[in-house]
């Protein structure tokens, strides 16, 4: 197996690379979509970033890689094996790294279902596809673009919901599919559908590095890796480990985040603001900032995480001219979350006393 250059390693690009931290994070978040020109480590970082991932602890002997843990998503086979609920042991492996071939149809994305054999011998015969290779590991899509668009319908209707089900002529067979999606295209080569664009839950816009020094460093680093790869691996071994930890800990503590009403306030203020369509990135904003602030060693989300989330979340929602495109900065998202909360508690203060008491209530009823 050929090394896999480190993902600490990678220069710059800071927005692309919180963006995947993020989803390995919380997978749930629905994914990124990288957008750049060539050779921009598009692809060079979602196969690092699944290298660092810790491994994953499944059912023994289980095709799907089922989570020992949540029976309720078992495979169909490991409900059959496991009736009762209890599983008698469990392996650990290594985070999957599966990319899908542009040419990839839906029976190979799904898997499928032999027909013939439960026919002639009444035996239910699977064949799994890319989704449950996939399942608990990373789907990286190369040139998502190109791809038929019901196939990639298929796939983010499967990591939406978390299973893939498979039925044919009224038999079925399903099984978990929770992975960490990876979405990369260059916009010369033809844009994705806006409803399919959507559906991506995270956006990021990429662009060659301008800074001549961070160049030097990228062409000093890819040499270094090229003549001793083991070597260079060594180097950042201990970089590596710590953010590989650093997300372990951040999954763990991820589910535990709390926020307020002020925070889903400010959210749905933002996105209202900004006049997004549909309520599906007020959810994604959420659920970004939670894994933001469960990363940084936070219990509770602020400002700065809801501001982050916005970032990664809006620039492919907002709406946009044929002729231009929309780009919004941190700085500019934090000034105008804090505008609208300071317009609402301006409103608040000039509202009337809704304080009365029932006697007062009363009065005022009678009067009326």
């Amino acid at each position: 197996m050929p090394a896999i250059y480190p993902f600490t390693a990678i220069v710059g690009q800071e927005r692309m690379i919180r963006a995947l931290i993020l989803n390995a994070v919380s997978p749930n978040i629905g994914g990124v979509l990288i957008r750049g020109e060539r050779g921009t480590a598009k692809s060079t970082s979602a196969r690092a970033l699944a290298a660092l991932l810790p491994k994953v602890e499944v059912i023994q002997d289980c095709r799907f890689g089922c989570d020992p843990f949540t029976s309720a998503a078992w495979c169909t086979e490991c409900r059959e094996r496991f009736p009762d609920g209890k599983v008698p042991e469990t392996d650990f492996l290594v985070t999957s790294f599966v990319n899908l071939p542009i040419s990839a149809t839906e029976d190979r994305v799904v898997g499928t279902l032999d027909i013939e054999k439960a026919i002639q011998k009444g035996e239910r015969h699977f064949e799994p596809g890319v989704l449950a290779s996939a399942n608990r590991g990373l789907l990286y899509i190369d040139e998502v673009n190109l791809l038929d668009d019901h196939v990639v319908d298929v796939l983010l209707d499967s990591a939406a919901m978390g299973v893939n089900i498979v039925e044919r002529e009224g038999i079925s067979f399903s099984h978990p599919s929770r992975f960490i999606l990876v979405g990369t295209m260059n916009p010369e080569e033809g844009d994705l559908r806006p409803q399919l664009l959507d559906r991506f839950a995270l956006s990021v816009d990429i662009r060659g590095i301008r800074e001549a020094r961070e160049r030097v460093s990228i062409m000093e680093r890819n040499l270094a890796f090229e003549a001793d790869n083991q070597a260079f691996l060594d180097q950042w071994k201990e970089h590596e480990n710590e953010l590989s930890e650093q997300i372990t800990k951040a999954r763990t503590m991820v589910g535990k985040v709390t926020y307020t009403d002020r925070d889903l306030l400010s959210i749905a203020l933002l996105t209202a603001s900004l006049q997004v369509d549909g309520h599906r990135s007020d959810l994604v904003i959420l659920k970004t900032a939670r894994a933001h602030a469960a990363f940084a060693g936070r219990e509770t989300i602020n400002d700065l995480d809801i501001a982050i989330a916005s970032e990664l979340a809006l620039p492919h929602r907002i709406r946009r001219g044929p002729f231009h495109q929309i780009e919004i900065t941190l700085d500019e998202l934090q000034e105008r979350i804090s505008d609208l909360q300071g317009e609402v508690a301006e409103e608040g203060e000039t509202q009337p006393d809704s304080s009365q008491s029932g006697e007062e209530k009363e009065t005022t009823k009678k009067k009326a």
